[in-house]
């Protein structure tokens, strides 16, 4: 249980209010390389549809990764006419780069980004941001595998797609349902803090962010998306799925070694609701069940032995007494230790008398079903026999397992003591909760807002980000944060 907060973690979600400041609320990034037909149409659609249905005000960010075509000349023509659209252009390639480098440098309190082509409908997009505007949720995704997604694609991408989703949930215990659909959406305030340990520039740049997040605790919110494919998508599918079986390598290895600072993604005290401490709730209950099952299977298998054994000198109920005594014993002495962490020898002798009651009870069991046996047969076969007795002790696990947990061995609580013992009040708690911050957001515009100025389209490189080198740049939209060093990549083809 989480009882401080380690500088630099996330403040408590709150619901962005409402106002009449000039930032628009949310931020859609369009990752485009050589998209010059394209491009303009799904600007202007975009735009559209923010316009007709969107509440707040909204900006749409072009991200040039490098392109070779007239993608810049469009994108600088669509900036010129329509007021909520600016340029942004990189000259080396890679949409996580892209995105990294936009939302770092974005002023909105929500980033979303999609795809060019549009292939998911924009009639997602308010339930997809609705979350992280309401403090809901971190980030918000949408999905095509969920049960009312309505999804119209080939059985090729098909296949990789639920076969790269299945890898996921396998080797990184991933429980998001769609990590590649490029329709997503992040707080600004989570991605300045995660941002900075995701790795890929690539396409497993989503992935990435995704399983990090659900590693820390964060919430993700999942939309269930219409989506057709595009079957004019430029993507590699064989580079792009040996690049991403690299970096799921690459993170699984990071999270087993512990080398990742997932702590700073953690929420205050108090804001998980698994962080409060409730009254009148079992503590450690799933660890000590899987302790309790993985002792009664081989106590089981351990009793069948010795009954076999027992029974090939004395009759069934002498044999089954004998096998209950000894496995019982041992059963007690491994679920002392094992599964409820008694350590010691103090109390053992009254554990184990306790022990020999829940035996007495098995006992009752097992020799009632066997009688029960006897009398509706005469000579019953011996693996007969032995599935009666299974049966018996598996309904004699669950009362074994309570009467173990609530009187054998109950929780040790500590004691309060007396008012007369009391010690004087400390003046700070030892374990206070961390102070509450207010999120740095100015209260957000609704629109209408007042037309700004078209933004000016400023032409970078990505090398002079990483040197720090901003001279000349005055906008403050265009002051993008320093690229980080390994993010060349000259051998990047997408």
């Amino acid at each position: 249980m989480r009882t401080d907060s380690s500088p630099g973690t996330l403040p408590a979600r709150e619901h962005l209010p409402a106002g009449d400041a000039g930032t628009p609320v949310l931020d859609v990034v369009i990752p485009v390389y050589n998209e010059e037909k394209d491009l303009q149409p799904c600007v202007r659609r975009l735009h559209e549809h923010l316009t007709r249905t969107f509440p707040y005000a909204f900006r749409v960010t072009i991200a040039d990764n490098a392109s070779t075509d007239t993608t810049p000349l469009v994108a600088a023509r669509l900036e010129a006419e329509i007021p909520e659209v600016r340029s942004v252009r990189l000259e080396q390639k890679g949409r996580g780069r892209a995105l990294r480098t936009v939302w770092s440098a974005s002023d909105a309190p929500v980033l979303a980004y999609m795809d060019v082509d549009l292939s998911t409908d924009l009639n997602a997009l308010l339930p997809l941001v609705a979350p992280l505007i309401s403090g809901h949720s971190d980030l918000a995704i949408g999905s095509r595998l969920a049960r009312t997604s309505r999804v119209v694609r080939g059985p090729k991408r098909e296949f990789i797609s639920r076969a790269y989703n299945l890898i996921l949930r396998g080797s990184l215990q991933a429980r998001f349902s769609d990590a590649q659909c490029g329709f997503k959406a992040i707080r600004r305030d989570v991605a300045q803090v995660l941002l900075p340990l995701v790795e890929d520039t690539g396409w497993f740049f989503d992935t990435e962010m995704l399983v990090l997040a659900e590693r820390a605790g964060l919430r993700i919110h999942e939309v269930p998306v219409d989506w057709v494919d595009d079957p004019d998508s430029t993507v590699h599918l064989v580079k792009t799925a040996t690049d991403d079986l690299k970096g799921v390598w690459r993170v699984g290895k990071a999270l087993t070694t512990g080398s990742l600072p997932l702590d700073r993604l953690t929420r205050p005290f108090g804001d998980d609701p698994r962080d409060r401490e409730l009254t009148d709730v079992p503590r450690g209950l799933a660890r000590q069940l899987v302790g309790f099952c993985v002792v009664g299977v081989l106590s089981t298998l351990f009793y069948l032995l010795l009954y076999s054994l027992f029974r090939q000198f004395c009759g069934s109920q002498l044999a089954n007494a004998l096998a209950l005594l000894v496995s019982a014993v041992a059963n007690t002495a491994a679920n002392r230790r094992l599964t409820f962490g008694v350590r010691g020898r103090g109390g053992a002798v009254r554990h184990q008398a306790q022990g020999l009651v829940v035996f007495g009870i098995g006992l009752a069991l097992t020799s009632g079903s066997l009688a029960a046996l006897n009398a509706a047969t005469d000579s019953p076969a011996h693996s007969t026999e032995l599935a009666v007795l299974i049966a018996a002790n598996l309904a004699a696990t669950v009362l074994r397992f309570l009467l173990f947990r609530a009187w054998v061995f109950p929780e040790r609580r500590e004691s309060v003591p007396s008012p007369e013992a009391a010690p004087a009040p400390r003046t700070t708690a030892p374990y206070a909760p961390a102070p509450r911050t207010t999120v740095p957001y100015a209260p957000l515009p609704q629109r209408p807002v007042a037309p700004p100025q078209p933004y000016q389209t400023t032409q970078f490189r990505a090398g002079e980000a990483a040197d720090g080198n901003w001279s000349g740049v005055t906008d403050a939209t265009t002051r993008l944060q320093p690229v980080r060093p390994h993010d060349t990549d000259p051998g990047d083809a997408r």
